[in-house]
């Protein structure tokens, strides 16, 4: 029992840290160093404000890490210290010219850093989220953007931009920081008016620098001009200078050519004709050896053709006819063989079927001449028979008959049988026995046309028959 109640003790020490440190770990809380958390409940802390007065507050922060959180007794919300952009867009604001502007900025603002500043934000934006603080700097921003208009001409709003947002920005940092908040930056995206204004202002010095440009275009392209004609001038005189002495040297070049081709179509002339008639001779020399040697090619080549010949004779009497020969022999012989082997297998088969038919038709003969004889026999035993072997034979059979009626009765698991009036029941299976005995006389006479009760009658009282006759 002693070791028991220590193993219950160590386990529920064990249950009891092992909850400790659940709940330890539940109620520690963390958050990015984009959040603050802001720890609700617990003991009064002191704040020195800005003037160095005194107050108590029932919270406390942190920036980013964790902290535990008391159960019961504490709780825990978030605030946000990310960058929110503002995108700000003024109605028609009238400036100091009595003109009226639109303008749209964009900004970007955060919780500031600073103790003071978060305890001003956690007082006015807990629980709002980033959207809230974002409509609460909107708000703000548009107003100080329309009070910064108003003091200003249209002018120094359109070519002083960078004044703008400087001023514009003093005029929201007070606001901003009696909510903690900080303006990162500011910049005026575009202004525009919708009486023309702005582009009536541009549109002298627009004239002037198009003024200007067209007329340094057209100075311009006139000393193009004038170059470009002095050189095209310069340039032809050239050319035709070039060509006159081109033309000269040609014309030079060609006499000197025409003299020197005279000499060498002189030269060229008597040349050819030397040569014409050496060419004309051995042309006649090469002939008469062609001659000679396509003689001789043919000689050979009918001496090579007629041994051609007769190889090919030879060769096909070898390969082609005695071969053919030998066959042809062969197939013949084959023929032969195959045409007596059919003949006698034809008459083999035709001999078995004409024995067959023999022997089946001898046995069928045999056969019926057996069972005539048998009838004939028994019909005349039957016309030997009298009354009392007739009516032994009648008698043989009507036990076997009975036995095949009653014998689906011997299948039948229970029969009930009902009383009449008259007798016991049972008996009338008998009877019904007996009734259909008595109708097999009916049976075969409306089957095969042949009256048993009357044959009966017939051959069992033939005296009365003849003496009723």
């Amino acid at each position: 029992m002693g070791m028991l109640s220590l193993f219950i003790l160590i386990g529920a020490i064990l249950i009891v840290l092992g909850l400790l440190v659940l709940l330890f770990a539940k109620q520690y809380r963390k958050v990015g160093p984009n959040e603050i958390l802001i720890i609700s409940g617990g003991r009064k802390r002191t704040r020195i404000e800005a003037d160095g007065t005194k107050s108590k507050i029932g919270y406390r922060h942190r920036i980013g890490g964790g902290t535990f959180v008391f159960p019961f007794v504490e709780t825990v919300d978030t605030l946000p210290m990310e960058v929110l952009t503002l995108n700000i867009r003024t109605p028609e604001v009238l400036t100091t010219g009595g003109v009226p502007l639109m303008a749209d900025a964009a900004a970007q603002i955060k919780i500031d850093s600073s103790e003071q500043a978060i305890h001003l934000a956690a007082e006015q934006f807990l629980g709002l989220g980033k959207e809230g603080i974002r409509e609460v700097a909107e708000s703000i921003l548009e107003g100080k953007m329309r009070e910064v208009i108003g003091t200003m001409t249209i002018e120094d709003i359109y070519k002083g931009r960078h004044e703008f947002s400087k001023q514009v920005n003093q005029a929201t940092q007070a606001d901003f920081s009696r909510m903690g908040l900080v303006m990162m930056s500011f910049a005026l995206k575009d202004v525009r008016d919708t009486q023309g204004y702005l582009d009536a202002l541009g549109k002298p010095k627009i004239a002037m620098a198009k003024r200007d440009a067209t007329i340094a275009e057209a100075e311009t392209e006139k000393e193009a001009i004038i170059k470009s004609s002095a050189a095209r001038k310069e340039g032809e005189i050239a050319r035709l200078a070039a060509e006159a002495l081109i033309a000269k040297a040609q014309w030079e070049n060609e006499a000197k050519k025409s003299e020197s081709q005279v000499l060498v179509n002189e030269k060229k002339a008597k040349a050819d004709y030397a040569y014409e008639l050496e060419r004309s001779r051995l042309n006649q020399e090469i002939k008469k050896e062609q001659s000679k040697v396509k003689i001789n090619e043919t000689q050979e080549a009918i001496k090579i053709e007629e041994l051609e010949i007769s190889r090919k004779e030879k060769e096909l009497n070898a390969t082609v006819l005695k071969p053919a020969d030998a066959r042809k022999y062969q197939i013949r012989a084959e023929a032969e063989a195959e045409e007596y082997r059919i003949q006698a297998e034809a008459r083999g088969k035709a001999e078995a079927i004409k024995f067959e038919g023999h022997a089946e038709a001898e046995k069928i003969r045999q056969k019926g001449l057996a069972e005539a004889e048998a009838m004939l026999k028994k019909a005349q035993a039957w016309e030997k028979y009298n009354h009392a072997a007739i009516l032994e034979n009648y008698l043989q059979i009507l036990p076997e008959l009975a036995k095949s009626v009653a014998e689906p009765l011997s299948k039948v698991d229970k029969i009930v049988v009902i009383g009449g009036d008259k007798g016991l029941g049972t008996t009338k299976i008998t009877a019904q026995v007996g009734e259909v005995l008595a109708q097999l006389p009916d049976v075969v006479k409306s089957i095969t046309g042949v009256d048993l009760n009357k044959y009966l009658k017939n051959k069992l009282n033939p005296e009365k028959d003849s003496n009723k006759e």
